[in-house]
């Protein structure tokens, strides 16, 4: 009875109704709209980190974090794949790489450059690699070729053919210079490894390197985000007595993490002021109608309806309109960012060239991360709790007398 009581005195006045629920819907639009923009290219930087640079997981020796050197590499064997599979039913791909920096360089100039030895089979399981591919074709495991990045190529001038001259040190102090045909080049997604990037084989990174069977760093792939820390403890766990050690990619890139949580922080606040100005139109509302009801709540208590009651009503009304305003929003924010999804903003001129000299595609990426869907409906529901204060006071406080004669 008390439900359908707040239901039809709701809609007694049908436009106040009505313009404090389109306020509530645009609050929670533009409130998910903003974060899911945010997100979104954020999950797009954290995706290609993930995928191209650190792995879900990452097993190093444990000097390596300190001294990034191919001293600090460690024997990658069968028996060592089967016992990091067996430590953690999460565990999927393995994706081995030995790095290091050397000079790249054409007949009369050179480079600094990342050298990538990769299992190509692996990396394309990972993260598509060979679909990066803008010339060429990509070298085959017991090939002696190499592929570069797109920005390197363009600063030794070389093309898919042409012989790349790599000159280091590996392993141990050993010399470590050769000639590579070129057999494609790629364009990364991420902008400093597109300008100083070489990918070799595996197999001859090491021998170039006098690393054979040592690798600098494991990738593994999980099925889930989620499950990183359980992956990165067990395995720690199992490595207790080794030189070995694993860390999850919130450890490998903490500045980048500090940086979108700050550029977060902007869009929180903006949300913040948002709520702020509706829940003063909402309070505005709420007290049009508390006040323009004081006479009927007179004459209800003066009946015999208790003041407790009345409060349930009072909530109740609060109550609908905040759950209907918040799924309207929800529904209508829901529909366009999946439209967005499958026909996302191009960009265009000088901005989308400027999106893609950071790595990112020319697009408006969107996020549909679920908390920021029901979040919305817990902040709204705080309001509502805030502004229900005013009319319960007024319940509770009232004089029968006065009221009736309002």
């Amino acid at each position: 009875m008390l439900f359908s009581l707040a239901w039809r005195n709701l809609w007694r006045n049908r436009k106040r109704s009505l313009i404090t629920i389109s306020a509530i819907v645009f609050a929670v639009f533009a409130a998910i709209m903003m974060q899911s923009l945010n997100r979104g290219s954020h999950e797009i930087m954290i995706d290609n980190m993930v995928r191209f640079h650190t792995g879900y997981v990452q097993v190093q020796d444990v000097h390596f974090d300190e001294e990034a050197s191919l001293d600090n590499a460690f024997f990658w064997d069968e028996a060592l794949q089967d016992e990091i599979r067996q430590a953690h039913p999460r565990v999927g791909l393995l994706i081995p790489r030995i790095e290091t920096f050397m000079l790249a360089g054409n007949d009369h100039s050179t480079r600094g450059a990342l050298v990538l030895g990769v299992d190509a089979e692996a990396e394309q399981q990972f993260n598509g690699l060979k679909d990066l591919l803008a010339e060429g074709r990509f070298f085959e495991p017991d090939e002696r070729k190499a592929v570069i990045s797109e920005g390197l190529a363009n600063r030794l001038q070389l093309a898919a053919g042409d012989t790349l001259l790599l000159i280091g040190q590996g392993r141990y102090g050993m010399s470590a210079n050769a000639l590579y045909e070129i057999s494609g080049i790629l364009r990364h997604p991420l902008r400093d490894l597109n300008n100083q990037t070489v990918y070799l084989p595996l197999s001859e990174a090491q021998f170039l390197l006098s690393a054979d069977d040592h690798i600098t760093a494991l990738l593994l792939d999980i099925d889930a985000d989620r499950h990183k820390q359980s992956v990165a403890n067990a395995l720690n766990e199992r490595f207790r007595d080794d030189e070995l050690i694993a860390y999850t990619w919130p450890e490998m890139i903490p500045e980048l993490l500090q940086l979108l949580e700050f550029d977060l922080a902007g869009a929180y606040f903006l949300g913040a002021v948002l709520y702020l100005v509706i829940g003063f139109g909402f309070f505005g509302t709420i007290l049009t109608m508390t006040m323009e009801r004081m006479r009927e709540f007179g004459m209800l208590v003066s009946v015999g309806m208790r003041r407790g009651r009345l409060a349930v009503v009072v909530f109740l009304e609060t109550l609908l309109l905040s759950i209907i305003g918040v799924l309207a929003g929800m529904g209508v924010s829901w529909l366009l960012l999946l439209y967005l999804h499958f026909n996302p903003i191009q960009l265009t001129g000088d901005l989308a060239e400027m999106v893609v000299e950071m790595g990112w595609e020319a697009v408006l990426p969107v996020s549909f991360a679920a908390d920021q869907f029901y979040m919305q409906g817990v902040i709204v529901f705080g309001i509502a709790m805030v502004v229900f204060l005013f009319p319960l006071l007024k319940i509770f406080r009232l004089n029968v007398l006065e009221a009736s004669r309002t």
